[in-house]
């Protein structure tokens, strides 16, 4: 079931489901919480609580109108603010591109409260973005524009043509894709126009780290998860063959067997205790 909350008196929309030591999950640029519509029973059965969001104008929470807002410091207070309300703490945050950002952020910010990152296509620097994105990025008025116009139908279709993922997503999840980003605010182009890299403190980050990737991705290039990993001082990596930039959607069943065989491994960890 789906609750509504509120964040420093913006709306988040959330879902929380089972019992024990919780998981929080957070999506990436232009997606929503359904993007862990299969993750979330498999952690729930497995004795976890499992929360995700719709991050600050994502799927039905809070949208600024002003595209200033859309700034990865708002989304960070957004989310963050978000997780006080609900009192969570010694986390174990499963980020997915721009989710793992957050998820990395979170854990340099606040190190007593994570207990483990599990970091899917994660973005960490915009060094990272294939030419065509970072050329896209200093220009997002022009996106933005892009984005009003352009009918879910063809969101959907664009999708489709893309090899590395086409064969992998249903139709109800190329669907449900293509939805969310009708539903964001269009201003979500103005994300990662000026975006800090974290690659110069990674070495700071002291947690247990899963990193999850797709070897076809074409929105970030697959050899800097190798090199994100050797920074991480606890990393380990599970690159998928034949996997585009969402292999949660793409593979859920692989990438739900290797999240849950990671957070059962960390140290003191026993499901459906905290």
């Amino acid at each position: 079931m789906t609750i509504s909350s509120k964040a420093n008196g913006n709306g988040v929309n959330y879902r929380q489901e089972g019992q024990g030591p919780p998981v929080v999950l957070i999506h990436g640029i232009a997606a929503s919480l359904y993007d862990w519509v299969n993750m979330m029973p498999e952690l729930a059965g497995h004795g976890f609580q499992a929360c995700a969001l719709d991050l600050l104008g994502h799927g039905e929470s809070y949208k600024p109108a002003d595209p200033r807002e859309y700034h990865v410091a708002c989304l960070f207070e957004h989310f963050t603010s978000w997780v006080d309300r609900l009192s969570l703490n010694n986390l174990l945050l499963v980020g997915h591109s721009l989710g793992g950002y957050l998820s990395l952020q979170f854990a340099l910010r606040f190190p007593e409260r994570v207990r483990g990152l599990v970091l899917i296509d994660p973005f960490y620097d915009i060094k990272q973005l294939s030419p065509w994105l970072r050329l896209a990025r200093r220009r997002p008025y022009l996106g933005a524009k892009a984005m009003r116009a352009a009918p879910e139908w063809l969101i959907n279709l664009i999708l489709g043509w893309d090899p590395s993922s086409s064969a992998d997503f249903s139709p109800l999840a190329r669907q449900q894709i293509a939805n969310d980003y009708k539903r964001a605010s269009p201003h979500f182009v103005y994300i990662t126009r000026d975006i800090p890299a974290l690659t110069a403190s990674l070495h700071q980050v002291q947690v247990p780290t899963l990193v999850i990737w797709g070897e076809h991705d074409h929105t970030l290039k697959p050899e800097t998860f190798h090199r994100l990993v050797e920074r991480l001082p606890r990393a380990r990596s599970h690159p998928i063959p034949d996997c585009g930039h969402q292999p949660h959607i793409g593979k859920p069943a692989l990438v739900n067997r290797l999240v849950l065989d990671f957070l059962a491994g960390l140290p003191g960890m026993e499901a459906g205790h905290n």
